[in-house]
């Protein structure tokens, strides 16, 4: 089986968030179940440069006003095909906007030749090569199946929606530059509140529609976390389903990971110190018997970082530290570097991302809290569990599917993992870190809960064979053209 997987972001190319994570780790999984899967990603700079046993195998004299070509190669263990169009993607910056964060005012243009060319892939412009499936992720690839809905293709699809809340609305004046027939512009088609929804119209087109956990493909179907597009997902809710994110546990495992201070396993906990000193250091804490909680988080509403700037005080008072890596919202950034001046050796703050410290963080802290409002699956609670670093959560998304309480019952039956707490109660999080404080008193318990989430199976082992299942699905049925 051949699948042309397509996306924005691939890790470890090019990585703004978890997108790129899943999406470079879900096709080594596939290829455990014998499926062959080939990204398509855009032309960033310098990605083309990395790709190995390159060769041109399309091109394009004018595509939505670029000349542009595309490429096939190898790079990272990734079999891989790369719109090589430098007008479009080659820019400084990031891969949706420029240095000083705002968008790309042609974002939809784009994306829209990105999805032009993956739908043309697909319909067998490279020669040798016509995937069995198409799937794509987010926005910046949905419209590949609109494409491929209005070219007449027969080929299966699935959109897989990593996060709502990003949806690639824009006005119905780029309609006609779009190359779609008159007919496309119509609520059954890409028509999206009087504009143009990329999502929404591959959300429209898709075979199949997934989400990144079981709790998340349902919460989509109300009005608080639908964005707008529930009632579509209430209408296809028989297409509609959800398969946990797993995580590459070659790329996430204590026993290997090179950039922490020292390896540990479940066996070995006590090596973990050497992680926390260093930690500690590098956030200028001071050493103390209460735990080192952490936040590795874009600073924003939707990851509830207002709700930890309110906790920070009654976590200091209550006997914790804290260690904050993350950027964004800069009134949110402001007020926990703030934080971290009032409660200096208690609250350390790193604002932007390092990829390594991320690790560090992983393996030294005790905890790391995670107070989003949603959460589709998150990816940090599965490395917390993975490294023994208890994970804090909301009770929503993915938190709630992966994460199972330290409530008396749990911790009596030796399976808790975690605290999770309800966001929509007030002192919620300050009440899980309290409860996080007195368990880590009690240090036999705490180990115990540590041993007992680095058990879990976070891999990508289960899901690919569920995403397996799901094309071998399509795959049997017959799909008409529409």
């Amino acid at each position: 089986m051949n699948i042309l997987s397509v996306a924005s972001e691939i890790f470890p190319l090019v990585k703004t968030g978890g997108l790129a994570d899943v999406v470079g780790a879900l096709p080594p999984a596939l290829a455990a179940h014998g499926v062959r899967a080939t990204s398509f990603v855009p032309g960033y700079p310098g990605l083309a440069a990395k790709l190995r046993k390159k060769k041109q195998v399309h091109a394009y004299a004018d595509l939505f006003g670029a000349r542009a070509s595309i490429l096939r190669g190898e790079a990272a263990g990734l079999d891989l095909f790369v719109l090589n169009a430098p007008t479009l993607f080659d820019r400084k910056g990031g891969p949706y906007g420029d240095a000083s964060g705002a968008d790309f005012s042609d974002n939809w243009r784009r994306f829209a030749a990105f999805s032009r060319a993956a739908a043309d892939i697909a319909g067998g412009a490279v020669e040798g090569y016509v995937p069995d499936l198409v799937h794509a992720h987010d926005w910046q690839a949905a419209m590949t199946l609109a494409y491929l809905r209005y070219d007449g293709a027969a080929v299966p699809t699935v959109m897989t929606v990593h996060n709502l809340a990003f949806q690639g609305q824009f006005p119905a004046s780029i309609f006609p530059e779009l190359g779609l027939p008159a007919a496309a512009l119509s609520l059954g088609g890409v028509e999206y509140y009087g504009g143009v929804g990329y999502l929404k119209a591959g959300l429209q087109a898709a075979s199949a529609i997934t989400t990144v956990s079981p709790t998340y493909a349902q919460e989509i179907r109300t009005p608080e976390f639908g964005m707008g597009l529930d009632g579509m997902m209430n209408a296809r809710a028989a297409d509609l389903r959800g398969i946990v994110n797993g995580i590459d546990t070659d790329i996430w495992n204590p026993e290997t990971d090179a950039h922490l201070a020292a390896r540990y396993s479940a066996r070995s906990l006590k090596a973990r110190k050497a992680n926390k000193a260093a930690l500690e250091g590098r956030f200028g804490l001071d050493r103390g018997p209460g735990p080192l909680f952490c936040v590795v988080s874009r600073l924003t509403w939707q990851k509830g970082v207002d709700m930890l700037v309110e906790t920070v005080d009654g976590l200091v008072a209550a006997g914790g530290r804290l260690a904050v890596l993350g950027s964004g919202d800069a009134a949110l950034e402001g007020a926990l570097l703030a934080a971290a001046s009032r409660h200096r050796g208690k609250v350390g703050m790193v604002v932007g991302y390092d990829e390594p410290l991320s690790h560090l963080m992983q393996g030294g802290a005790d905890a790391i809290l995670i107070p989003s409002r949603f959460e589709p699956c998150g990816l940090t609670q599965l490395y917390g569990l993975r490294y023994g670093c208890l994970p804090v959560v909301a009770r929503t998304g993915g938190l709630a599917d992966t994460i199972i309480d330290a409530n008396e019952a749990a911790l009596s039956a030796g399976v808790a993992t975690g605290f999770q707490y309800q966001p929509s109660v007030p002192g919620g999080l300050y009440h899980a870190i309290t409860r996080a404080i007195a368990v880590h008193a009690r240090s036999a318990e705490w180990t115990a809960m540590q041993r007992q989430g680095m058990k879990s199976d976070v891999s990508w082992t289960k899901s690919a064979a569920r995403y397996v299942e799901l094309y071998q699905s399509l795959l049997a049925k017959k799909v008409s053209p529409a």
